[in-house]
């Protein structure tokens, strides 16, 4: 394993992920295939042949990849902020921004890997979503950079369907001393999908 020494993790607390560059230009072509390659996982009906060939190739980049295995402190993952979620294969992909009346809104997209059933997103990739959204927005429209998910309240109203641009919203409630309320809603057009509200909890210093 490889670490660079610079940006190796101090500890001590709950650490933000400092910006990178590594990975270098193709990380987010990197990312977007991964991405790829779990939509097809999920949706395949190969021949078997194929389903062996395609096991065969999958083994061998992650051959390639493990004598690079890093902390998360080092690996570029969730740190490169010129990518969509920060170059995090696990996120929802999503677009996001701040208005001027201070709410956070944007755009997300549940893909093919993340189907229930009938078309719709699967439950827990929904709330995935709303604790990652609500926990940005928490972070964003407050400046506390130091937080965790404390509750999460998620109300399903209409299915998500999968491979369609969707909206979201988000906005804080409240702020009473290291309480941070913030609520949204999940959108296909005029359409309340789900909404949902949660307490993040700002640390204390040392917190983990």
């Amino acid at each position: 394993m490889t670490v660079d020494k610079s940006d190796a993790h101090l500890g001590g607390g709950f650490n933000a992920p400092r910006p990178t560059t590594r990975g270098g230009p193709d990380y987010g072509r990197f990312i977007e295939a991964v991405r790829t390659l779990q939509d097809h996982a999920r949706a395949a009906d190969a021949p078997d042949e194929v389903i062996t060939r395609a096991a065969d190739m999958v083994e061998e980049v992650s051959r390639l990849l493990a004598p690079y295995d890093a902390d998360e402190w080092s690996s570029p993952s969730g740190r490169r902020s010129d990518l969509p979620n920060r170059g995090n294969v696990l996120g929802i992909p999503s677009t996001l921004r701040v208005t001027d009346d201070n709410r956070l809104v944007g755009t997300v997209r549940f893909r093919r890997f993340h189907l229930g059933r009938n078309g719709a997103a699967h439950g827990g990739a929904v709330a995935h979503l709303f604790d990652s959204v609500l926990g940005f927005a928490s972070f964003r429209l407050s400046g506390s950079q130091a937080q965790r998910t404390a509750f999460l309240h998620v109300d399903y109203r209409k299915i998500a369907l999968v491979e369609r641009d969707l909206q979201v919203e988000a906005r804080i409630d409240e702020i009473v001393d290291r309480k941070i309320f913030v609520s949204g809603r999940l959108l296909d057009g005029a359409d309340v999908l789900a909404d949902g509200h949660a307490l993040f909890v700002k640390l204390k210093p040392g917190q983990p």
